[in-house]
């Protein structure tokens, strides 16, 4: 099944690492939907203290 997701290589601390492991286990998602998710908090934080992030559309490899 097709996705139109971006993949990306990330590296983290091994500790992060673990504990995001964990914390996905027991929230029964994946790592990369862990890790998703808390960047959506995070960008939710982030705009409601400074606003909505406008993004302007993009070229296929931007």
């Amino acid at each position: 099944m097709a996705t139109a997701k971006r993949q990306f290589t990330m590296r983290m601390q091994q500790e992060n690492f673990d504990k995001i492991k964990h914390i996905s286990d027991e929230e029964k998602r994946s790592m990369a939907a862990e890790i998703e998710l808390l960047i959506e908090k995070k960008i939710s934080e982030y705009e409601l203290a400074n606003g909505v992030i406008e993004i302007l559309p993009q070229g296929k490899d931007d």
